[in-house]
């Protein structure tokens, strides 16, 4: 007779419950590396596309070197600045500030150029400077898309992120890594479940934000349920 296995679901069911603190634990690890990216990428993102708003002649030259940044693999990336910054977090950081640019400069810049020139028109009327119209009416219009912009990056953080455990970055991706190791089917499930509902939990929060600014602006949007509670907050 040949041993009776347990059912895959069964198993990792088990794994999970055996596992839920350290689970937790990483999961916690994962998001932090992940705000701590955002504290640095979200100003820095949004400057720069504010600037080459302002400046369009710049606007090719940036969107092309945030292009660039993104397509270049990231345990290449985390090799070289491994030399100039060590390994666990600050390298891993670097990185990501890196790869969340390109949304997040392309959205700020596309939803300042896109706002309607009826309303700029109105605030030259009002003998509003050009900063001035930048502030006070195209970044509150703009706002929908520049959230747009970092509902993307933020999804791409969560899953380059994992990489960061191969030079000691912690989070969800250090159970991906030992799993592969020591091949731990469970552990490897386990961490890439908890690191695609982290990023559906997280898609969806930005999207409840994303509708709540459109309603804001006066536009018509179709409320998802996450929308509707926000909306009763902020509204």
């Amino acid at each position: 007779m040949y041993p009776v296995s347990e059912p895959l679901p069964i198993s990792y069911l088990g794994f999970v419950a055996d596992n839920w603190v350290e689970l937790v634990i990483a999961t916690i690890e994962h998001v932090e590396l992940v705000i701590q990216t955002l504290l640095i990428a979200l100003p820095l993102g949004i400057s720069l596309g504010v600037a080459i708003t302002l400046y369009r002649s710049t606007s090719t030259l940036v969107l092309w070197l945030a292009g660039v940044a993104m397509t270049i693999p990231s345990i290449a990336l985390f090799g070289l600045l491994i030399p100039f910054i060590g390994i666990g977090n600050p390298p891993v950081i670097v990185a990501l500030v890196l790869y969340a640019q390109l949304p997040i400069i392309r959205n700020t810049h596309i939803g300042l150029t896109r706002v309607e020139e009826g309303a700029l028109e109105a605030g030259t009327g009002l003998g509003m400077t050009k900063r001035q119209r930048l502030r006070r009416i195209r970044f509150p219009m703009a706002l929908p898309v520049i959230t747009a912009g970092m509902r993307n990056a933020v999804v791409i953080l969560i899953g380059v992120a994992t990489v960061g455990a191969y030079v000691g970055a912690g989070g969800l991706g250090d159970y991906i890594f030992v799993g592969i190791y020591e091949s731990n089917t469970e552990m490897i499930v386990a961490a890439t479940v908890l690191v695609s509902l982290l990023a559906l939990a997280t898609d969806y929060l930005f999207e409840a934000v994303e509708q709540v600014l459109y309603l804001r602006n006066g536009e018509d949007v179709e409320m998802s349920l996450a929308t509707r509670a926000l909306w009763g907050v902020v509204g």
